[in-house]
């Protein structure tokens, strides 16, 4: 148990049976009143961001939430199957537990898995990954790089908006938080 004199960005409580991580607190002390802890909290299980509101001093359980590397292999149907490097376990994950990032998977990447309690709470991936570019609009003499955008499929299946400069087989780096193209390498 903590209490809300504890909380940090970034740690991970349990609360009404599910888990939730802290993105951001303040402590307010009004003239008035006693003082409280305005929160934003993200759910792992669906990644939704809730705001709670607690009072100063109240207790809360801290959720011990293990993350450990592990490395996608290869996809089989709906399921997604990871190898563990330290002991080399095979891990299958569904679709729903990877979350949207799936679309970013490509073989032998290094993820981060989070569990707690032995039930996965999410798949973070790397920030950037490097992609070739499978499919789109062929650039014309003339494209620059504030020009325009075109749609561009990568190897795993995305599509993302590219500059009018990018054509098929260029490498490029998107970034998978906003899934968007940072740069062709």
């Amino acid at each position: 148990m903590a209490s809300t004199a504890d909380f940090k960005n970034g740690i991970t409580i349990d609360m009404d049976g599910d888990v939730y991580q802290i993105i951001e607190f303040q402590h307010v002390k009004p003239g008035k009143g006693g003082a409280f802890v305005r929160t934003r909290l993200r759910k792992f299980s669906t990644g939704q961001v809730i705001d709670k509101t607690f009072r100063a001093g109240e207790k809360v359980e801290i959720a011990r939430v293990e993350r450990r590397p592990l490395q996608y292999l290869y996809q089989s149907g709906d399921d997604y199957v990871f190898m563990d490097n330290q002991s080399f376990d095979q891990i299958i994950l569904s679709k729903e537990q990877i979350g949207p990032q799936v679309k970013f998977l490509k073989d032998n990447l290094e993820v981060t898995v989070a569990s707690h309690e032995e039930r996965v709470l999410g798949v973070d991936l790397p920030d950037t990954i490097e992609a070739l570019v499978v499919a789109t609009d062929p650039g014309l003499k003339g494209d620059t790089a504030s020009g325009g955008s075109k749609p561009a499929t990568i190897e795993t299946g995305a599509v993302i908006t590219v500059p009018l400069f990018v054509n098929e087989g260029d490498v490029i780096r998107v970034d998978t938080r906003s899934e968007k193209y940072i740069e062709r390498v």
